[in-house]
């Protein structure tokens, strides 16, 4: 697995209350074709699999559990976030250092916005501990 740091939405980022990625991939803008009256619009969760990983690097403790989205939005701000992908519910014994969570396969559908972030979404209470590192690969290994 190749991750590359402009594309890393969290690297060791610690989550011990809900919270957004520390850093957004920002996509660029689209530009207009000549003669067109509006910008190209964009939906890169179309074509091509973008490979996605979360891994948790520190092991969490007390929440009960946590939940990652993917959000896309047209400004940095986030003002208007659109949610285009949410996992599966995590339990605390899911989150062990080394867990490898589960993302889409590649960019969602949906991904049509010129921003994208994750969100980590915890429940029960505050963890303490617990660090992850997540981000766009060149692949993911499998061993399977």
């Amino acid at each position: 697995m190749i991750m590359d740091a402009t594309t890393l939405f969290s690297n060791a980022q610690a989550v011990t209350a809900t919270a957004v990625s520390a850093n957004i991939v920002d996509l660029g803008a689209t530009g207009t074709v000549y003669g067109a009256a509006a910008a190209i619009v964009r939906d890169i969760g179309r074509g091509a699999a973008v490979p996605l990983k979360v891994t948790v690097v520190e092991s969490f403790n007390n929440l009960t559990s946590l939940t990652i989205s993917v959000e896309t939005d047209d400004n940095i701000g986030f003002a208007s976030a659109k949610t285009v992908w949410s996992s599966p519910t995590y339990a605390l014994t899911d989150l062990a250092t080394g867990a490898k969570l589960l993302l889409p396969d590649s960019i969602p559908l949906g991904t049509d916005e010129r921003y994208v972030r994750l969100r980590y979404t915890i429940a029960g209470t505050a963890p303490t501990l617990g660090k992850i590192t997540a981000g766009v690969t060149a692949g993911n290994q499998t061993n399977g």
